[in-house]
């Protein structure tokens, strides 16, 4: 019993401090983010379309002021399956999503702490989960930004880099073990994917990088192959989201933002901005992009003792050089000299933010500061250098953990008619306008003709209705129109033709005709050919894979 304490003891502690600065959350009433309020509306109506039965809810049907919105089809959906879980458990909208950005605060740095632990050893492994956790830029997603995407991956990252270690550095590894390994990094890959599109991009091309360096060790291909089949079961196990997201974002304002050369606007403004310890609650061009004072100066002492490493120990000085070439670059990526990347690369623009590469420098500048330890062999001497680092920390970043004041609003507030798409614009269809402006007077209104319109159901996704016609009878049903809405009358379903959304009129909205009569008509999102594969794709991924998460479980010694 005592060996287990002992064993657990650096994760308590990691736990402990990391509680600290979230006691913030803890307050009445949600953070006053630039986000926050955004994502919990995003969440609620997710939440409504779980509880309608719906597994993989891409219909937002509240949203922009109750026309609908696909927004949920291209939002990352990992944060909002874990708050919707907190929200069956009877946690209210707002506790939820603050216990979702808590869970992943704690577990990034479990993460981070497991990873370094197995590649540098246990102290080095505290301090990259400290450096981790409270790097400055973790505070901006957390307390400005209320950027959830972004937060929760930060937590999976090291947990795959993590899978990756032991596959490839575990010397005695067993069946189980090999398998524990790949599948961890397969269903962690698909969680980071979920987490957010674009940084799970960035974080991936790192540790692309860094599995070739430990290909190196031993230059095991069978080792090589599995982490590259891993991740792409990764992406299989996560299609359901991201491939209808790829393929079906044309059909929307996607580069709204993201086109033309919005970016170059939002670079860093100077270098050393990057060393100021400045904080504030703004926007792009006042928001803190530091990457900490502590942070930097644990990266100078890690470069200091990286360089007197012996040939015993290169695989760790390879790994370090690979950290520092991205930790530099992240910051290069971040200023004007780079334009002529950002420029020649289009795919690169999707990210928006120049400073969202601060991630990556988070990551890094961990793993960077984590190799000063490695010149302290006294166990002593270790502990007082945490501790030290610990007041250090408290010293120079208390003042970020803290919001810009607490948004109090009821739960209707976010389930009813939202005035907002939630975002810039950018989910909406290309068919109608950026945002709506009023809410609709009726959820089905008469445009010419003669008739009386009773609603029989209707959820997110479904809405019924029986019209009786005195003529034949125009009828606009105030949905905006994406691929999916389908009309039936009679239980016929109408040709795309005879379904009007690009009338001038009635801008993006869904527009058909009822003949004189009882008319019974249900209008329905329903899944396209792409959806459909894409979730037949992640099914049959899950099952394939079920079975030896189960067997893994069972054979595991805890």
């Amino acid at each position: 019993m005592f060996k287990k304490i002992k064993k657990f003891s650096p994760i308590l502690f990691i736990i402990v401090i990391g509680i600290i600065p979230l006691t913030s959350l803890f307050q009445a009433g949600l953070p006053l983010t630039h986000d926050g309020q955004d994502h919990v509306a995003r969440i609620a109506n997710f939440y409504q379309s779980l509880s309608e039965g719906v597994l993989v809810p891409r219909w937002a049907g509240n949203l922009n002021w109750g026309f609908g919105h696909p927004i949920l089809m291209f939002l990352y959906p990992a944060p909002s399956y874990i708050a919707s879980f907190f929200i069956f458990l009877g946690y209210s909208l707002v506790d939820s999503v603050k216990i979702v950005f808590g869970l992943a605060f704690i577990i990034s740095g479990i993460g981070m702490y497991l990873w370094i632990n197995r590649l540098l050893g246990l102290y080095a492994g505290i301090v990259a989960a400290i450096l981790y956790m409270f790097a400055p830029y973790r505070f901006v997603n957390l307390y400005v930004r209320g950027a959830i995407g972004e937060h929760v991956s930060f937590a999976f990252i090291p947990i795959i880099l993590f899978f990756i270690t032991k596959l490839f550095l575990d010397k005695k590894i067993t069946k189980i073990g090999f398998a524990t390994n790949t599948i961890g990094i397969a269903i962690f890959t698909a969680l980071l994917i979920l987490s957010h599109n674009a940084l799970s991009i960035l974080f991936l091309i790192f540790a692309g990088f860094y599995t070739i360096i430990l290909f190196f060790k031993d230059k095991n291909l069978k080792k090589l192959a599995a982490a590259f089949i891993s991740v792409i079961y990764g992406f299989s196990l996560s299609a359901f989201f991201w491939l209808p997201a790829y393929i079906e974002g044309k059909y929307t304002l996607r580069d709204i933002v993201t086109g033309g050369f919005e970016y170059a606007d939002r670079f860093v403004i100077s270098p050393l901005n990057f060393l100021l310890p400045s904080w504030s609650f703004g926007i792009t061009g006042q928001l803190s992009v530091q990457i900490g004072i502590v942070h930097i100066a644990l990266i100078l002492l890690g470069i200091f003792i990286a360089v007197r490493f012996g040939n015993k120990r290169i695989i760790e000085k390879r790994i370090f050089i690979l950290t520092l070439i991205f930790f530099l670059l992240s910051l290069f990526m971040m200023i004007k000299e780079s334009n002529f990347i950002w420029s020649s690369i289009s795919t690169l623009q999707k990210f928006q933010f120049p400073w969202r590469f601060l991630s990556l420098t988070v990551l890094t500048s961990a793993v960077l500061g984590a190799y000063f330890i490695g010149g302290i062999k006294d166990k002593r001497k270790a502990i007082f250098a945490i501790s030290g680092l610990v007041v250090l920390i408290v010293i120079f970043y208390s003042s970020y953990w803290r919001p810009n004041g607490y948004l109090i609003k009821s739960e209707s507030f976010y389930k009813k008619v939202y005035y907002s798409t939630t975002d810039t614009g950018e989910s909406s269809p290309i068919w109608s306008v950026r945002f709506m402006e009023q809410e609709a007077t009726a959820q089905i209104e008469i445009l010419t003709g003669n008739a009386s319109i009773k609603d029989v159901f209707r959820s997110s996704i479904r809405h019924e209705y029986v019209i009786d016609a005195q003529e034949r009878t125009r009828i606009k049903e105030n949905t905006l129109y994406f691929p999916g809405w389908s009309v039936y009358v009679n239980g016929r379903k109408l040709p795309i033709s005879e379904v009007e959304f690009q009338d001038p009129a009635n801008r993006g909205v869904m527009t058909f005709f009822v003949e004189e009569g009882i008319s019974k008509v249900e209008v329905a999102f329903e899944d396209t050919k792409v959806r459909t594969l894409s979730n037949f794709m992640s099914l049959i991924s899950f099952i394939i894979v079920f079975p030896f998460i189960f067997l893994i479980i069972k054979k595991s010694k805890w």
